[in-house]
């Protein structure tokens, strides 16, 4: 069987399909529903999906009285019926994703034992709630975000810090919500899929401690403005711990695992022999691009770790550390991927496709890319210096100027990010 240019980008785009597809709330969400309550049943939530899992939602109870409040990153809003959907920034918060953190807080006041918080979280949710603590701006969180995006810090780092910055992350949308019972449909997006780092964990207990955050703060040599200083310093008003949630319970709807799982019967389908990595792979972008290159190379060398035809997939989220020169355009995907083509120097029958399953690579309108082994010789032949590229931190220039960007709109879900190598 013969694996050409057209087959191999062919494949790689149906195994990323399929990935994107695994995690679709519209087919998964249904199976974890809960009892109805004999109560109301309240509805909030969060993140790039949350507008779909909530459509999904009244699809899936039409006779169940439904009123709430969502928020989603703006241009990813769906037509609902009962559930309200409101928009908002990401990765960087505005004044509308605190005006619709209050909107998600009031909504869970008054209630009783009998009712039920149905609380539909997504990725993004955590820059989407931005509900500065109790003498804090929104400037102020905004500020703080930004330096982390720029630092290299991990999302579980950040999303410490996040929380001890928060009035309604951390736990804290489910204390507000006691006495109700509430349940988290979620749609993880970070390695290990732990549910205190979804979203920043608002309905769940937060094991992290304010001075976790001013440890992340100083690791990064972040200096914040006073107030939040004064804030972490101050820790007056610790998050929800441990044992202090019993209303609160939290359902896994859609994994990275799922993802690369369902990308893996794909590759089998078109006959090559998938390997799953893992599905919390992390660090510097273009590092993780050198070291799959150096598995694709030993596959195709010693049939090791697998045999050719193979799939390499890999999930997780890696990081892009932007130094104090100026930055290009890119996300950690294509970063990633031209870290690779690198390190592959043009090797024969190797090709590769990194994206964010959620059609966003960083804020770019690209999902990510697809490289070929003859990515380099086409770049030169246009005058593009991929090394000085990647320096710049400027991947997408080189992969539009060569047509391999993947572009699907926001696909309203998101498992992170996706990888696969196909080595014939």
């Amino acid at each position: 069987m013969v694996w050409d240019d057209a087959r191999a980008r062919a494949a790689l785009r149906s195994v990323f399909d399929a990935a994107v597809a695994a995690a679709d709330p519209r087919r998964v969400l249904a199976s974890h529903l809960p009892e109805k309550p004999r109560g109301r049943c309240i509805v909030v939530g969060a993140g790039k999906s949350a507008a779909l899992m909530a459509a999904a939602l009244e699809d899936a109870w039409p006779d169940m009285p439904l009123s709430g409040v969502v928020v989603t990153r703006y241009g990813h809003a769906v037509p609902t019926r009962r559930i309200e959907v409101l928009e908002s920034s990401h990765p960087v918060p505005d004044a509308a994703g605190e005006a619709a953190a209050r909107r998600i807080l009031r909504a869970v006041e008054g209630l009783r034992p009998e009712d039920l918080v149905l609380a539909l979280m997504s990725g993004g949710a955590s820059a989407l709630l931005p509900l500065p603590a109790p003498g804090l701006t929104l400037a102020d969180k905004q500020a703080v975000n930004r330096a982390l995006l720029a630092s290299g810090a991990t999302i579980s780092e950040m999303n410490c810090v996040r929380k001890h910055l928060s009035a309604i992350k951390g736990g804290r949308l489910a204390a507000a919500a006691a006495p109700a019972r509430v349940v988290t449909l979620a749609i993880s997006d970070v390695p290990g899929d732990d549910p205190t780092v979804i979203g920043s964990g608002p309905t769940v207990p937060d094991p992290s401690s304010f001075a976790e955050a001013r440890a992340i703060l100083a690791r990064y040599a972040i200096v914040p403005a006073p107030p939040v200083a004064a804030h972490l310093a101050a820790a007056a008003d610790e998050t929800p711990k441990p044992g202090q949630l019993p209303n609160a319970e939290f359902r896994l709807i859609a994994t990275p695992m799922l993802a690369l799982r369902a990308a893996a019967q794909a590759a089998r389908e078109l006959g090559l022999a998938p390997l799953i990595l893992g599905d919390a792979l992390e660090g510097e972008s273009r590092e993780l691009g050198t070291v799959l290159a150096g598995i694709a190379r030993s596959v195709r060398a010693h049939a090791t770790p697998a045999a050719a035809p193979a799939l390499l997939l890999s999930g997780g989220e890696t990081t892009v550390t932007i130094g104090a020169g100026p930055a290009g355009r890119g996300g950690r995907n294509s970063e990633c991927l031209l870290g690779l083509v690198l390190a592959l120097g043009g090797a024969p029958g190797i090709w590769a496709v990194a994206g964010d399953t959620d059609g966003i690579d960083g804020s770019e309108d690209a999902a990510g890319a697809i490289a070929a082994p003859d990515t380099l010789p086409r770049a030169r032949a246009r005058g593009l210096d991929a090394a000085a590229l990647l320096t710049g931190h400027d991947s997408y220039t080189l992969f539009a100027a060569l047509g391999d960007l993947i572009v699907t709109g926001p696909t309203l879900t998101n498992v992170n990010d996706f990888r696969a190598v196909l080595i014939a």
